[in-house]
């Protein structure tokens, strides 16, 4: 059992410079087989195997990273949590989420810094006043908290923006969820990961895949770069490499990757304390602890594995913003980054079963999958271990491919995320 972190242990490391504080977790060698293998390294595939190991009791478990903790996708987003989407299937999901980084920090004894600033939507015409209003009332059918701003309201919330738009992107309503807020990326990828390795998990980092043994349609192992580990169960959790990583398997997913972009500007005092999203002009803001301000964009049109994006989106979306803001015209950008999402065709994602025994996929989160963090963790910990899709994920199966059930979310998704 590791020291806990309170202001007592802070206290007493003090004393030493802060140069004898344990490690986070173990970088053990594979063992050479596992009940349970879990496949990327991020939030979700971190949380799943926390999740196994202390509800399901299943802790012979390991996570195989092909690089570093956060990395990937947790590591390089914008760090927006929400659950307002429209139908209730995503409702369901998301807002189990949001109940989880509710009390996540006291959960895993690491502060997230999960910051319940609010999320607002913004409509700059008719018909973008007219989905805002379905989806405020959709949530409020589902118990989740919505409410309808008016520009007046806006304009309390957010002094520094230009309701006129500049005549191109007029503030004419927002939806805003209170709940909703950011947390720290990496936080959450290190506090899942030294709680998982508290009860037992392994965490190898460095560890590329490079197949997966299947006998009789059963999967039986992983093929890594430090040799064979078997596997009773594997479950597969890379994001945007989710579609090359389950041709290895000789799966075909409904998926496809494109990179995200965000960039910070240099630190001000503060002038924005919630989150302003604009799905129309795809664009959203908001302001970090350290005063940076926080701009994401549109994923971009083509398809791709780099983790940049082009300039033409990084233009698009400055001028957005400085419409709507014109006092940070003469802001200046300090970095920009880009992830890989990967999406389905119905803008939802896939938790599931696959047609090869015992190999699950978890996938197609496209730019919503940082929010949903603890509750993909907590769904697909459950489906692994029951071998079946828990109520609140049964919706978002490969299966629904071949029906047509399809969820739909694209206008409450949209890429403002």
């Amino acid at each position: 059992m590791k020291s806990r972190y309170s202001i007592f242990s802070l206290m007493r490391n003090a004393l030493s410079y802060h140069e004898k504080w344990p490690e986070a977790w173990r970088s053990p060698e594979p063992k050479s087989s596992y009940d349970v293998v879990i496949v990327g390294g991020g939030g979700h595939g971190l949380a799943t195997a926390y999740y196994l190991a202390k509800i399901h009791g299943i802790r012979n478990v390991a996570v195989i990273e092909r690089g570093w903790l956060g990395g990937g996708n947790t590591g390089r987003n914008t760090t927006i949590v929400r659950s307002n989407y429209l139908w209730d299937e995503s409702a369901g999901l998301y807002e189990h989420a949001m109940k989880l980084w509710e009390g996540l920090s006291q959960e895993l004894n690491y502060n997230v810094m999960f910051s319940q600033r609010g999320v607002m939507n913004l409509a700059h015409n008719q018909q973008d006043l007219r989905d805002i209003a379905r989806r405020v009332n959709a949530n409020r059918l589902n118990g989740i908290d919505s409410e309808f701003l008016t520009p007046h309201q806006i304009k309390d919330l957010v002094p520094i923006i230009d309701l006129r738009g500049n005549g191109r992107y007029p503030v004419l309503g927002a939806s805003n969820q209170r709940r909703g807020g950011t947390a720290r990326h990496d936080a959450v990828a290190w506090g899942y990961a030294r709680r998982a390795d508290e009860h037992g998990v392994d965490i190898i980092q460095e560890c590329p895949v490079n197949g997966f043994e299947i006998e009789n349609g059963k999967v039986t192992g992983v093929q890594t770069a430090k040799g064979l580990i078997k596997a009773k169960k594997v479950g597969v959790v890379v994001a945007g490499h989710s579609s090359v990583t389950a041709e290895m398997a000789g799966l075909r997913l409904p998926v496809v990757s494109h990179p995200l972009q965000a960039l910070v500007s240099e630190p001000v005092k503060p002038v924005i304390d919630t989150v302003v999203m604009s799905n129309a002009i795809h664009a959203y803001i908001s302001q970090s602890d350290k005063g940076e301000l926080v701009i994401g964009a549109g994923v971009d049109k083509y398809v791709g594995y780099g983790q940049r994006g082009s300039l033409p989106v990084t233009e698009e979306t400055l001028a957005a913003i400085c419409e709507l803001f014109p006092s940070l015209k003469r802001m200046r950008m300090m970095r920009q980054w880009g992830g890989i999402v990967d999406t389905c065709p119905d803008a939802s994602p896939i938790i599931s079963k696959t047609p090869v025994e015992g190999f699950f996929i978890n996938c197609g989160w496209g730019t919503g999958g940082f929010k949903a963090t603890p509750g993909s963790g907590w769904v697909f910990a459950d489906t692994i271990a029951n071998d079946r899709p828990h109520p609140l994920n049964e919706a978002f199966s490969l299966e629904r491919f071949n029906s047509g059930y399809l969820v739909d979310e694209h206008g409450a998704a949209a890429v403002a995320h």
